[in-house]
């Protein structure tokens, strides 16, 4: 009598949770992994990510860098000290050096842009469950150069340490040739807002013209 084969189960979907605090951005990021992870949960600021993260213990964190209240990094620091286990690759607009080296110091086990494919983007969220570290292409040599050369003691710089990291995020952009249309696209923010934050980089820095910016930014590298 030949027996029935025991049935295999389906090996379980990933859990992920969605940090970000643009609600457009967290629906289109739930309707891109539908089928290919369980997004169990969201949220838009530090506290309530740090809350649900707590008690939902999902396998993988899609994070934000940078938030209103804090940022990206804040909700890692937090976390891991209480729920090791839990994995975080950082999603972000921004591909900024400080950026990238602080998420990945501070425990996320990737950094990727928002301009990834969702087919890509379901690859990293495995890979970072795996244990592995994801990068977008163009910042993987990136990132091993800045460890290589960049000491652990940041240079102090009085001017750009006045710069909120939105303000740092709109003047990267500004400098690199953006249009403030093309800002508010690609930080999911109003064009009203963008020009806030220019007029407050400038009164800060005080300079009159986003041309003395650009040359500003240049010289330290921020472009």
């Amino acid at each position: 009598m030949t027996e029935n084969p025991t049935p295999t189960e389906a090996p379980q979907a990933l859990r992920v949770f969605v940090v970000d605090d643009h609600a457009m951005f967290r629906a289109g990021v739930r309707a891109e992994l539908a089928g290919r992870v369980d997004v169990i949960g969201e949220a838009s600021t530090v506290a309530e990510a740090v809350s649900r993260i707590g008690a939902l213990e999902p396998d993988v964190v899609l994070l934000d860098v940078h938030m209103p209240d804090g940022g990206g990094r804040a909700v890692l620091e937090v976390v891991r000290r209480t729920h090791p286990h839990v994995r975080f690759l950082a999603l972000s607009v921004s591909d900024a050096a400080e950026d990238v080296i602080g998420l990945i110091r501070a425990g996320a086990r990737g950094y990727v842009t928002k301009t990834i494919s969702s087919d890509e983007l379901a690859a990293a969220i495995r890979r970072v469950a795996d244990g592995d570290a994801v990068f977008s292409p163009r910042l993987a040599g990136f990132v091993l150069d800045a460890f290589a050369s960049r000491s652990d003691t940041a240079v102090a710089d009085p001017e750009l340490d006045q710069l909120t990291n939105r303000e740092r995020e709109v003047l990267r952009l500004l400098a690199r040739g953006y249009a403030y249309k093309e800002i508010a696209k690609e930080l999911f923010i109003s064009i009203k807002t963008v020009e806030t934050h220019v007029s407050n980089v400038l009164r800060k820095l005080q300079m009159s013209n986003r041309y003395e910016l650009s040359r500003w930014a240049a010289d330290r590298r921020l472009v």
